[in-house]
């Protein structure tokens, strides 16, 4: 364990970050689990609309520094293309 009050502090603030990073890392794969999900149905409107869902949260992660822009630029990417697959 940390000794000074600083370098407790420090441990203190790590934690909360670590918590909230889990939480947010955990929001996102739900996010993108439906979108597979959808996908794996077939049903396009159901796929496009979680699609729309997932975007705005995989964005915010990468503001927050949780993936990189273009890991999630190339999930997104991908996913898309599934979904237009299975408009054709």
């Amino acid at each position: 364990m940390a000794n000074s009050a600083g370098s407790r502090k420090r441990a203190r603030q790590a934690e909360k970050r670590r918590q909230n990073n889990a939480s947010l890392r955990s929001m996102v794969r739900t996010y993108v689990k439906k979108v597979a999900t959808a996908i794996e149905s077939g049903d396009h409107a159901a796929a496009t609309a979680a699609f729309v869902a997932a975007q705005p949260v995989m964005d915010g992660a990468v503001t927050k520094g949780i993936y990189n822009k273009n890991q999630v630029a190339r999930k997104k990417s991908r996913m898309n293309a599934e979904i237009k697959k299975l408009a054709a």
